[in-house]
């Protein structure tokens, strides 16, 4: 299984539809998973480390989890059938069918990691063009330093 690192939630234009995207952990490959709206918003607040006055379904999953003493968890984005993605939730030995939306929102609250299987990847995944960061830090120095003036004629 190959680790993923949860990049965000993107909203698709022009049709406003939430895309969570995810990336290779070390790698250069992406997924992106259309996904809802509450699932997008329940990951967003989980990134931003908002806390609701009463918990919300993906809390009380991860403080289910934590009261019982799992100890060996795992989200694993497993395959894609006619454009939908197919996820587990792996705890303690059990493997639950879950929404790949599910599975980071509860990820991001109890801390374990996701993972997708490498032929998904392979078949799914996506290279994005990352600029090299000393490309991006001359283009910073280059825009601290222009004016106005300098667009004339």
């Amino acid at each position: 299984m190959v680790e993923l690192d949860v990049m965000g939630v993107r909203v698709e234009v022009p049709s406003n539809a939430p895309v969570l995207l995810l990336k290779e952990a070390g790698g250069r490959r992406y997924l992106s998973i259309w996904i809802g709206a509450p699932e997008a918003s329940a990951i967003v607040n989980a990134l931003e480390g908002v806390v609701p006055a009463r918990p919300m379904t993906h809390d009380l999953i991860a403080e289910i989890l934590s009261e019982l003493g799992a100890t060996e968890m795992e989200g694993r984005i497993t395959a894609m059938d006619d454009g939908t993605f197919y996820a587990e939730l792996v705890v303690d030995g059990h493997t639950i069918s879950a929404r790949p939306s599910d599975v980071v929102a509860v990820a991001l609250r109890s801390g374990f990691k996701i993972t997708c299987a490498p032929e998904l990847l392979d078949e799914v995944g996506v290279e994005l063009f990352e600029p090299a960061e000393d490309e991006v830090e001359k283009f910073r120095e280059f825009l601290d330093t222009i004016t106005p003036d300098d667009f004339e004629h």
